[in-house]
């Protein structure tokens, strides 16, 4: 059983009971982050388009590409990734760059905190984020180099098996090990700086191998792999406690670039949708109507993060390239880039799904593009609070999240100037909760809390003299409660009552209708009219629908109500088959 709550009034409860309660406006996920969810009718049917806006990158919320398990290959979900993050920031994103199936190997460039995860793709654009907040889209290729004394040698490859005569470096972002790599001399470098491009990054090496089996990369430490005739260039140059120098570095250079992540084609440049940009892109790829993800940013800088749902007729046919161009420009975005599509869109926050992917499922993907946000967090508290002891939503369980030590400063505010204001506490990262009004543990109903919108207002200072706040609002509304219903009914022929039971601490009017799977209505009208008396109430549905059909399978009782505080909603699912006998 759930509960639900729309904050605006509704005049009729039929009405009510047609349209799901939810919130018109974006949703706020943190301060400058918000999630809107949009359906728009075209001739081809209608398209389902999901928008993640967040500020310039920079300060407390930033734009981050982020890889599966940490590691250059393999594959993990969205929701996976945001949870295993949840230490560390706020996620709000979308899935990033194509990649191998077989491998989770990325098809362009990934860079992180300045340094270089995966080289870019020549033939392909990439995004980057400059240290001003830039959203910077181009294509650059990749050039290496690496001297063990003698001179400098080609550098192919960066976290990925060189082919022979060329040379690949293997940092620990690839993984506990190399690929095993038949005929190959493997130099391991320790501790090797962090790989950021344009300098030279100097290692003494510690060991020299031969073989075919994999090598294992030292944390903190790096692996120069040849094969070939190169192996025999690094075996004859190279000597342990000597140092390598590697160089990394871009075609043509790419200053002030921090971040980034492969993708493409670009699909916006100086405010208008580009319908071809001449990228490594087959007419098959760009010309379908798909699921599509992009990232674009605005004139002044915010950016979008957009996921259109698509291949799933009746809810969301999908977008070409191109459209997707004009869906980017139409938000206002003055340059913009393309990620991977298809199963592979995704869009979530802090761990749970916002979109609904082509699979029917959420795909494990390579890369994803993040809002990271650092500042104290709370979660979104139930909408509505019912401290009326029904077991559902009786407490708000209130807590916070920091991720670096913090001073905290916590206030509610409820209905008519009821305020408690914690005093300033030092916190370590983690999680914390906020004690409710009358409420012992988090399990307890909060008796004697005022019915009305209440506030939770949070402060914080980090231990980088950086200020945040956040805000969240829910609603203390106990005038319905303790809906019952089975969970298991069976219909013979005609019908066989089914009696629906709910409580009212207050007057109010009640809807109560039955849905079916699909949300559907299936059966309205069930209550009395008019305004009922608090207290205990109940009614029957006979297992018919308007028709006088029987109905079976997970259906939804949903009981409304609408009194002086407002509108709350409770739901409860019965499992309804077909029985034989006489008809009733």
């Amino acid at each position: 059983m759930r509960r639900l709550v729309a904050t605006a009034f509704v005049s009729v409860v039929a009405t009510a009971l047609l349209v799901p309660a939810g919130y018109a406006a974006p949703r706020e996920l943190w301060p400058g982050v918000t999630y809107e969810a949009d359906v728009q009718f075209t001739p081809h049917g209608p398209v389902a388009i999901n928008v993640l806006r967040g500020p310039r990158p920079g300060g407390l919320t930033t734009l981050e590409p982020v890889v599966s398990n940490d590691t250059i290959v393999g594959r993990e979900t969205l929701t996976s990734m945001q949870r295993r993050l949840a230490s560390t920031a706020a996620t709000a994103g979308i899935n990033g760059d194509f990649f191998a199936l077989a491998t989770g190997r990325p098809s362009g460039m990934v860079m992180r905190e300045g340094q270089l995860l995966a080289p870019p793709n020549a033939s392909r654009a990439s995004a980057g984020v400059l240290t001003d907040g830039t959203l910077d889209v181009r294509r650059v290729g990749f050039s290496g180099s690496w001297d063990a004394g003698a001179g400098p040698h080609v550098l192919s490859l960066l976290n990925a098996a060189p082919k022979v005569g060329r040379v690949a470096l293997f940092t620990a972002a690839y993984g506990a090990s190399t690929p095993p790599i038949a005929g190959s001399a493997a130099a391991i470098l320790f501790p090797f700086p962090d790989a950021i491009p344009s300098i030279g990054l100097s290692s003494p090496v510690v060991e020299l191998r031969s073989g075919s089996s994999p090598v294992a990369i030292p944390s903190g430490g790096a692996v120069l792999l040849a094969r070939g005739a190169a192996a025999t260039i690094l075996r004859q140059e190279a000597s342990v406690g000597s140092p390598i120098t590697i160089g990394l570095s871009f075609k043509p250079d790419w200053p002030g670039i921090v971040a980034a992540v492969g993708g493409g084609p670009q699909i916006v440049r100086e405010g208008a949708p580009v319908f071809r940009a001449g990228e490594a892109f087959t007419t098959n790829q760009l010309g379908q109507r798909a699921p599509r993800s992009a990232v674009g940013q605005l004139g002044d800088g915010r950016i979008v993060l957009v996921a259109v749902d698509g291949r799933q007729p009746g809810y969301s046919v999908g977008l070409t390239n191109f459209e997707l161009a004009q869906a980017l420009v139409r938000l206002g975005a003055v340059t913009g880039m393309a990620l991977d599509s298809g199963g592979s869109t995704t869009m979530a926050f802090d761990g749970t799904l916002l979109n609904r992917p082509s699979d029917g499922r959420e795909r494990r993907i390579s890369t994803a593009l993040m809002l990271e946000y650092q500042g104290v967090f709370a979660s979104e508290p139930p909408p509505l609070v019912s401290p009326n002891g029904d077991g559902v939503d009786d407490v708000p369980a209130l807590r916070y999240r920091v991720y670096r030590p913090s001073t905290v400063t916590a206030t509610l505010r409820g209905p008519g100037g009821a305020t408690t204001t914690f005093p300033p506490a030092e916190r370590q990262p983690g999680s914390y909760p906020v004690p409710f009004p009358g409420v012992g543990t988090e399990s307890t109903a909060a008796t004697g809390a005022p019915v009305g919108q209440w506030s939770l207002d949070l402060s914080a200072t980090d231990d980088l003299g950086r200020q945040s706040t956040i805000t969240r609002t829910f609603v203390v509304d106990d005038t319905l409660g303790f809906l019952r219903a089975p969970k298991r009914w069976a219909v013979p022929p005609g019908g066989r009552p089914m009696a629906i039971s709910w409580k009212l601490a207050r007057p109010a009017r009640v809807g109560v209708a039955i849905l079916d799977e699909t949300g559907r209505l299936v059966r309205g009208g069930l209550a009395p009219s008019g305004t009922l008396a608090e207290g205990d109430h109940e009614v029957e549905w006979n297992g018919l629908a308007k028709n006088g059909k029987r109905v079976s399978g997970a259906l939804t009782v949903r009981v409304v109500a609408i009194g002086d505080v407002g509108r709350s909603e409770l739901r409860a699912t019965v499992s309804v088959t077909k029985a034989a006998g006489p008809r009733g």
